[in-house]
């Protein structure tokens, strides 16, 4: 799914409640630095409990499952065949063969691990990244989905 009017009508969908956003990735490594660098585009402008976990999101188990939240996105770089940028919902059961592998834990353990305890409605949202390598900066297809995601989720979560 990767066109924005098909976007908007799935996140407007889903992110219902007390909607908690996880950013995944390591900002030194170019486009897998896209969930972090929305999350931090958010702070403070959107109505949702915001996260950058980095490389390890099992550090934060406790802290997400604290959270209470009915809707669980996960922002994250992954390899899903499509053009630099673009944009995919994930679901748990489609993201073992979707991650660019660049985090300590599997996604698919850590969407189990959650799902157990948790009963948020949980799913990944998918930027097609078009560099990983450590030092390169950010490609201009992903920072420009970043930054359209950031003002889409800024409509749909109005502080």
């Amino acid at each position: 799914m990767s066109e924005t009017a098909d976007i908007r009508t799935e996140l407007s969908r889903r992110l219902k409640g007390n909607v908690l956003l996880i950013g995944i990735g390591n900002t030194l490594r170019g486009d897998d630095g896209a969930g972090p660098a929305l999350i931090e585009r958010l702070e403070g402008r959107v109505k949702a409990l915001l996260m950058d976990v980095g490389e390890v999101p099992e550090s934060y188990l406790s802290r997400i499952l604290d959270a209470q939240a009915d809707t669980i996105a996960i922002i994250d770089a992954a390899d899903f065949g499509a053009a630099p940028g673009d944009l995919a919902v994930l679901e748990a059961e489609d993201i073992s063969g979707h991650s660019v592998s660049t985090h300590q834990m599997p996604l698919s353990l850590f969407f189990r691990f959650i799902k157990r305890y948790s009963r948020a409605e949980m799913f990944a949202l998918g930027i097609q990244p078009s560099r990983i390598a450590l030092g390169e900066p950010m490609s201009p297809e992903v920072a420009a989905s970043v930054r359209a995601l950031a003002e889409l989720l800024r409509e749909l979560l109005p502080k």
